[in-house]
């Protein structure tokens, strides 16, 4: 019961002017996957990425390529 996860259902994102960007923490190692805005530099979190699954699953939801992605530290 508490260990389903529940699947996310495909968002639509306007990605006009947004760049995708996977954060990661050079302490602990912690992941985010999200858009950043290029005039503002402004980042936006949608998900956390635990496994090589939730980066996928980012990757299908927001319909992004992976040479699309840039990794920040």
């Amino acid at each position: 019961m508490f260990w389903n996860r529940k699947k996310r259902v495909k968002t639509t994102y306007d990605k006009t002017g947004k760049v995708p960007v996977i954060r990661s923490s050079i302490c602990t190692g912690e992941q985010v996957a999200g858009f950043r805005d290029e005039t503002t530099g402004k980042f936006q979190e949608l998900m956390l990425i635990r496994t090589d699954s939730d980066y996928q699953e980012f990757l299908r939801l927001y319909e992004v390529e992976e040479n699309e992605v840039r990794r920040e530290w």
